[in-house]
């Protein structure tokens, strides 16, 4: 009995730790397959799928990290080609350098699609269109208008004309005897352009396409719509949408950097991957008017804290808001001389607070800050210049700045000396004693000397109406 009855709980026991046991297998079964449903996504893809990378508005260093990011995974993956779809009036030329690095080093085909219909890939999206392995168009759009135009130069660079080595008709040299046309613009201006046609003819003879169109896209900013692009063997095909495309260019191909591909894109998916956080934080601290506030902001932050040390608060997010805009202006194309004439505007506008200048500093410094506002960013670049509302804004608020500064100086040298020697002028004092021309009176509690031309009574009020060293001149109020 004693034997029954230990028995009978082990096996309870027992029970309990194979339910436990269980419950456990089960929850580690679980734990796995929601891990791996998070972190496929992420790292791993589909071996039959393609990568679908969307390339809307102006094309920038967020652009361009994004583009060789998704690229770089796409490789990683597995995946059998990558999907540009472009949609683009250009942008910054360092960025499309790094995407066109990226695409000609890159392990996997890419097909640059313009599309949908009413898109463009005008100047930097030219240039992607010829570095690709495979360059198609939606109907109804266009591309080219590739002349650069983040050019320098000024007066003294060489502004007389030079002869074209080309007469820009049919892309051969000149007959012999015959001048040459003469190419505009200044020698950066020359040396720009003609570093750009060199380089997109290099990709036009890469790809096997129009290099003669290429160097008239660059030199006089042709454009061309989806079938006379075809037509002239600028791009490959003319597909109206993702499917068609797929479709035509199943079978086709393609010369990768080390080997060729035949492309096998019947019954391919695409997977479409959309900007992360880092992306679009980088988007919105490179675009030219967030960092143009931002350097705002640091400049007067630090400039409150110079002045009032151990605020802290203007200090700290000026110091971040000015590293945040120093990061936007290192990869955006930059005029430091904009820049400096910014600092130097608000310098001068916070220094006529301190300088009585009448005005002279305040207006010499929004002088300055709208000048330096306006050569910051070379607007020509498409989505790359700070907007003149802006720029006026902020204008208008130095403005209202200085107006506040000069209005507090002429009230204040409009208001009455209440302290000194000139304080006690027109001061009222009371006799302490009767006195017909010495005597004593009493000012702000304190006992001066005091002459009068008429006699006063004690206790009289008087006023002051001149200073003789310590001694003051008095009359009667009532006279």
């Amino acid at each position: 009995m004693e034997t029954a009855a230990i028995i009978g709980p082990m096996k309870g026991l027992r029970r309990d730790g194979e339910r436990l046991s269980w419950l456990r297998g089960l929850w580690l079964v679980g734990l796995a397959l929601a891990l791996g449903v998070l972190i496929r996504p992420a790292h791993t893809a589909n071996d039959a799928s393609g990568v679908l990378i969307p390339v809307t508005g102006p094309i920038g260093p967020a652009t361009s990290d994004y583009f060789v990011r998704n690229l770089q995974r796409a490789q990683e993956s597995g995946a059998r080609l990558v999907v540009l779809r472009l949609d683009t009036p250009g942008g910054l030329e360092t960025s499309m350098r790094d995407m066109i690095q990226a695409i000609l080093a890159a392990d996997v085909p890419v097909i640059a699609f313009v599309a949908p219909s009413g898109a463009r890939a005008a100047s930097a999206g030219t240039y992607l269109m010829y570095a690709s392995h495979v360059a198609a168009m939606a109907p109804a759009t266009n591309l080219g208008a590739a002349t650069p135009v983040q050019i320098g130069g000024g007066p003294g660079d060489g502004d007389a004309p030079a002869p074209r080595p080309r007469d820009g008709k049919d892309g051969k040299d000149a007959p012999a005897g015959e001048s040459a046309a003469p190419e505009p613009g200044s020698a950066m201006e020359r040396k720009a352009v003609n570093d750009s046609v060199a380089y997109l003819r290099s990709l036009a003879e890469l790809r096997g396409r129009n290099t003669e169109w290429a160097e008239r896209a660059v030199r006089e900013g042709a454009s061309l719509p989806a079938d006379e692009a075809l037509a002239a063997n600028v791009i490959d095909l003319v597909a109206p949408d993702l499917p068609e495309l797929l479709r035509a260019i199943d079978g086709r191909v393609v010369k990768l950097q080390s080997r060729e591909v035949t492309l096998q894109t019947a019954g391919i998916v695409l997977r479409e991957v959309q900007p992360d956080w880092r992306t679009e934080l980088l988007q919105l601290v490179t675009n030219p008017n967030v960092a143009y506030l931002l350097m705002l902001i640091g400049i007067y932050g630090l400039l409150l804290e110079g002045y009032n040390p151990g605020s802290v608060v203007p200090g700290v997010v000026g110091a971040i808001s000015l590293l945040l805009a120093l990061f936007a202006f290192q990869v955006l194309s930059v005029n430091y001389a904009g820049l400096a004439l910014i600092a130097l505007g608000v310098l001068l506008i916070v220094a006529e607070s301190f300088v009585p200048s009448f005005g002279a500093l305040g207006l010499g410094g929004i002088v300055a800050f709208v000048f330096g506002s306006v050569m910051l960013l070379d607007n020509d670049v498409p989505g790359f210049g700070i907007a003149w509302q802006l720029v006026g804004v902020m204008g208008l608020a130095g403005s209202l700045v200085l107006l506040g500064i000069v209005s507090f100086a002429v009230r204040a040298r409009r208001r009455p000396v209440v302290s000194g020697r000139e304080g006690l002028l027109r001061e009222h004092a009371e006799a302490v004693e009767a006195f017909e021309r010495h005597g004593l009176v009493r000012v702000h509690g304190e006992l001066w000397n005091a002459v009068t031309r008429r006699p006063v009574q004690a206790g009289q009020v008087l006023r002051i109406v001149r200073i003789d060293g310590l001694t003051l001149e008095v009359e009667p109020v009532s006279d």
